[in-house]
């Protein structure tokens, strides 16, 4: 049994200003792919990097010397994150794994100690199907919305033009699903999942609320604010550099 880290990392990286694939862009003298690999392959044994046909050459090359535990899938429409992390689902089920993780490609400044903690917790805590860290920022990007027993029941995503609160709690781009909740609840989910009307695109995270009215879905707050800044656009290059430069 093995487990499999899923990245979506089609997009072209417009918003940066890149002249290389989002996926490849650099970070404080790294590229992003390079900074995921570090922190996902100590707790993961397979690696699906879902990119764009257009610069799938280029990805692959540039991880060629990371060996055979990471592979490629491609993602010729943009879609959306639910299509993206379905693609690949076939290649995942081959390896037989006990469970899936997913992270955003522009999530690179989660802590180790975040990470260990939802690979401790995935090992321990064997019914549940969903685990991912939140915290509570101000101005958020994502907000999940909790009825009175602390189940999330919506969420509210800016980008769609959901009304937001000030202060939100969101994610920080990373998920372990069962493999039960990967192969089976989330293509269910997919078969009746609509298109957001703001950008057009099916999205992951309203399979949270639906998958918690089927399923046990467990949070835990993540460790620092850093890790809910996602590298979208210039001003968070610096804010992420800049914990880098400080040793973070």
């Amino acid at each position: 049994m093995s487990r499999v880290l899923i990245i979506p990392a089609a997009g072209s990286g417009s918003r940066l200003r890149s002249r290389v694939p989002k996926v490849l862009f650099p970070v404080a003298g790294r590229p992003m792919i390079d900074r995921l690999l570090d922190l996902y392959l100590p707790v993961v044994d397979r690696v699906i990097v879902v990119v764009h046909p257009a610069f799938e050459e280029r990805v692959r090359t540039h991880c060629a010397g990371r060996g055979p535990t990471v592979e490629f899938a491609v993602q010729n429409q943009p879609t959306g994150m639910l299509d993206a992390i379905l693609i690949p689902a076939e290649a995942a089920r081959s390896a037989g794994p006990r469970d899936v993780w997913i992270t955003w490609c522009d999530q690179i400044a989660v802590e180790t100690a975040t990470i260990e903690r939802l690979a401790a917790w995935a090992d321990r805590d064997t019914e549940a199907a969903l685990i991912f860290p939140t915290l509570w920022r101000p101005d958020p990007y994502i907000h999940y919305e909790r009825d009175a027993s602390g189940s999330i029941h919506r969420v509210l995503h800016r980008r769609e033009g959901d009304p937001m609160p000030d202060d939100g709690e969101g994610d920080i781009g990373l998920f372990h699903l069962s493999a039960d909740a990967f192969f089976r609840l989330l293509p269910a989910f997919a078969s009746e999942a609509r298109a957001a009307a703001g950008t057009g695109e099916r999205n992951f995270l309203p399979f949270i609320p639906w998958l918690g009215g089927r399923a046990p879905v467990r949070t835990f707050p993540a460790t620092s604010m850093i890790e809910s800044i996602g590298v979208n656009a210039p001003e968070d290059v610096e804010r992420v550099e800049a914990h880098f430069h400080r040793g973070g």
